[in-house]
């Protein structure tokens, strides 16, 4: 048998496997918001404008998240504009129609305190951030620590999954020929 090794640091490992698309994933997409720890409001996805003012069950703080491969890779896209939540070569919080850049692709970071941070992957170290009045911060002026790139997911009420759970069975010719059992 093998040792294990009990200070082996996984993180490197998903951060390789993360950077690139993955094909054989299946795509996942949910609807949910996103809760600013700084603002006490949700992210907004407002056509071009991006801020942290909306209020819990508003409709442009309904966000579609699109992970398409292994890991952390999300596309925020607000349900009701359909634009894309990126961010710019300076940094700036900007709404896209297309979300097929690098730019408007961020890596998903669960934080010790339970908060998410959203890192964008074409710029490294910059994160989506707000300030207490909702507005967006520039990525290069945050850091994962700072309260302003903390984020809570919050799931709408009432509102059921958009993809159906994953289900598959085994098909052999035995079980096509298996008939149902009649209650005793």
């Amino acid at each position: 048998m093998f040792a294990a090794d009990e200070n082996v640091d996984f993180r490197i490992h998903v951060e390789n496997q993360t950077r690139g698309r993955d094909d054989v994933s299946r795509r996942q997409l949910r609807l949910y918001q996103l809760y600013s720890r700084t603002s006490g409001k949700h992210i907004q996805v407002l056509g071009r404008r991006i801020s942290a003012k909306g209020e819990d069950g508003d409709k442009y703080a309904q966000l579609l998240v699109e992970t398409d491969t292994f890991g952390s890779q999300v596309r925020i896209k607000g349900k009701e504009t359909d634009f894309y939540l990126c961010m710019n070569k300076k940094g700036k919080l900007v709404g896209k129609p297309e979300g097929t850049s690098k730019e408007c692709v961020f890596i998903e970071k669960v934080l010790e305190n339970n908060y998410t941070a959203l890192m964008s992957a074409k710029y490294s170290g910059w994160y989506i951030g707000f300030t207490k009045k909702g507005r967006p911060r520039k990525g290069p002026k945050t850091r994962e620590t700072q309260q302003d790139v903390h984020f809570l997911k919050r799931y709408l009420k009432g509102v059921a999954e958009l993809q159906r759970p994953f289900k598959y069975t085994t098909v052999t010719k035995r079980t096509k020929r298996i008939r149902p059992t009649k209650p005793s």
